[in-house]
């Protein structure tokens, strides 16, 4: 009886040490030997933003896309009433629900129909998608700029 008893002791502790073994082996294989950290790692910051223009190159674009053959903006010298006057896009994107106001004219430009001033048809203003980055965040800068608030 008792090398019965020994002998079930003796695999018990093997048992422990094979599986206490298992576990070292499968806790060297975790993380490349780095410590993992159980929580996610929290990030500070911002989103990337637009990127920023330069309103007098704006002016530039503006003037050669032809905008003022619809917008009125009074600082390029432009009466257009087939869009909205440009000199109103504040209060436009506020009646909207839209801000900052240059993400508002960012969008207005690459996606007319998002938002419909009232009183202007949709589907008359044409998306500039083939405008660059650049240029693209030049026109928002001038007509953000121009804008009165």
């Amino acid at each position: 009886m008792r090398a019965l008893i020994r002998l079930a002791a003796v695999r018990r502790r093997a048992g422990i040490a094979a599986a206490a073994a298992g576990l070292i082996l499968l806790g060297a294989g975790c993380g490349g030997g780095k410590e993992a950290s159980p929580l996610p790692v929290t990030v500070e910051g911002s989103l990337p933003q637009q990127q920023a223009g330069d309103a007098t190159a704006g002016k530039a674009v503006f003037m050669s896309s032809g905008c003022g053959a619809c917008h009125t903006l009074m600082a390029a010298g432009t009466n257009g009433k087939v869009g909205p006057d440009l000199d109103h896009v504040a209060a436009d994107a506020k009646k909207a629900n839209q801000g900052p106001v240059a993400d508002y004219v960012h969008t207005s430009i690459t996606d007319p129909g998002a938002y419909v001033v009232a009183g202007f048809p949709n589907g008359v203003m044409p998306a500039f998608t083939s405008l660059s980055p650049t240029d693209l965040a030049n026109l928002v800068a001038f007509v953000t700029q121009s804008a009165k608030g």
